[in-house]
C-alpha cells in the first residue's frame, strides 16, 4: 500500500508538470469577459501568455496543486481502494461508487487548492500582484473572508469531482478489461497509457460545464464587485449573457491536457513500481 501511494504521488507530480500550462489557458478562457475577450482561442491564449509573461506565465499557480498533491493522492487512492474492498466485489458499478466516494472526500483539499491556483493564474502581467504564492493567497483570503472564503466553490467542486472520479474509475476499469491489461501482457504500458488517457478525457467531458461554473465562482470578485449569488445564479447569468457555448469555453485546452496528463501519471506510476518491485512490469494496483 505504501509503495502504491508513493508511486501515485510521483505519477501525480508528472501529471501536474505536463498539464499545468493547459490548465492556466483553460482558466483564463473560462473567466474572460464576453464583451471584451482578451483571447481568441486556445492557441492565441498560449501565444499571448508566452509573449507577455514568458513560458513561466503558463506555470502560475503551480505551487498550489503540487502542495496538495500528496494529500489528494492519499485520499483518492486510499478511499477508492478501501471502498472497493468494503463493497466486496470488483465490478464496474462498484468502481464507479468507489471512485465517486474518493472524489467527494478529496474535495476538502482540492477546493482550496484550486481556489489559490485560479487566483494566481489570473494575475496578469504589469498589474500589482496581490498574492506572492499559494500559501500567501490562501492566508490572504482567510484573513478577509474567513473559512467560508477559503472554501469558495466547494459545492461546485463536489458536483464536479464526485461523478467525475466515478466516471474515471469506471471507464478505466472497463477499458483495462477490454484491452487485456493483465501483468505480463504484451504492450502493457501502451495499453495503460491509452486506458488512462481515454478515461481522463471521458471524465472531463462528463462534468465540464460544472468546471466552468466553479472557475467563475472562484474568480468572482477578483476584478470588481462579486456578480454571482451561487451555482444556479452563475449558470443563469452565464447562459443569459453568452448562450450555451459558455459551458464549453476552454474545453479544447482541457481535452488537450487530459490525455497526456493521465498518460504521464500512469506511465510514471508504472515505472516507479517496476523499479521498486524488481524485474517485470508492475501494474498500479490502486488504479
Amino acid at each position: 500500500m505504501a509503495l502504491d501511494f508513493l508511486a501515485g504521488c510521483a505519477g501525480g507530480v508528472a501529471g501536474v508538470l505536463v498539464g499545468h500550462p493547459f490548465d492556466t489557458v483553460k482558466v483564463r478562457l473560462q473567466v474572460q469577459s464576453a464583451e471584451k475577450p482578451q483571447y481568441r482561442g486556445t492557441l492565441h491564449c498560449f501565444q499571448s501568455i508566452i509573449k507577455q509573461e514568458s513560458v513561466l506565465g503558463l506555470y502560475k499557480g503551480l505551487g498550489s496543486p503540487l502542495l496538495g498533491l500528496t494529500f489528494i493522492n492519499a485520499l483518492v487512492f486510499g478511499v477508492q481502494g478501501n471502498t472497493l474492498r468494503a463493497l466486496g466485489r470488483d465490478s464496474p458499478l462498484n468502481q464507479f461508487v468507489a471512485g465517486a466516494a474518493a472524489g467527494a472526500i478529496q474535495c476538502v483539499i482540492c477546493c482550496p487548492m484550486e481556489l489559490a491556483k485560479t487566483r494566481l493564474q489570473l494575475q496578469g502581467p504589469g498589474a500589482p500582484r496581490a498574492y506572492r504564492g499559494s500559501l500567501h493567497c490562501l492566508a490572504h483570503i482567510y484573513r478577509r473572508e474567513g473559512l467560508r472564503g477559503v472554501n469558495r466553490g466547494m459545492a461546485s467542486t463536489l458536483l464536479r469531482e464526485t461523478p467525475g472520479f466515478g466516471v474515471y474509475f469506471l471507464s478505466y476499469d472497463v477499458l483495462t478489461r477490454a484491452l487485456g491489461c493483465e501483468p505480463g501482457a504484451p504492450l502493457l504500458v501502451p495499453k495503460l497509457l491509452l486506458a488512462g488517457g481515454a478515461s481522463g478525457t471521458l471524465s472531463w467531458l462528463s462534468t465540464y460545464p460544472v468546471d466552468v461554473l466553479k472557475s467563475r465562482l472562484q474568480a468572482d470578485g477578483l476584478r470588481g464587485a462579486p456578480r454571482y449569488g451561487g451555482i444556479a445564479d452563475c449558470a443563469r447569468q452565464s447562459y443569459r449573457a453568452e448562450g450555451w457555448r459558455v459551458f464549453t469555453r476552454g474545453l479544447a485546452s482541457t481535452l488537450l491536457r487530459a490525455f497526456p496528463v493521465n498518460a504521464a501519471t500512469l506511465a510514471t506510476v508504472t515505472v516507479v513500481l517496476s523499479y521498486a518491485r524488481g524485474p517485470g512490469l508492475a501494474q498500479p494496483s490502486s488504479l
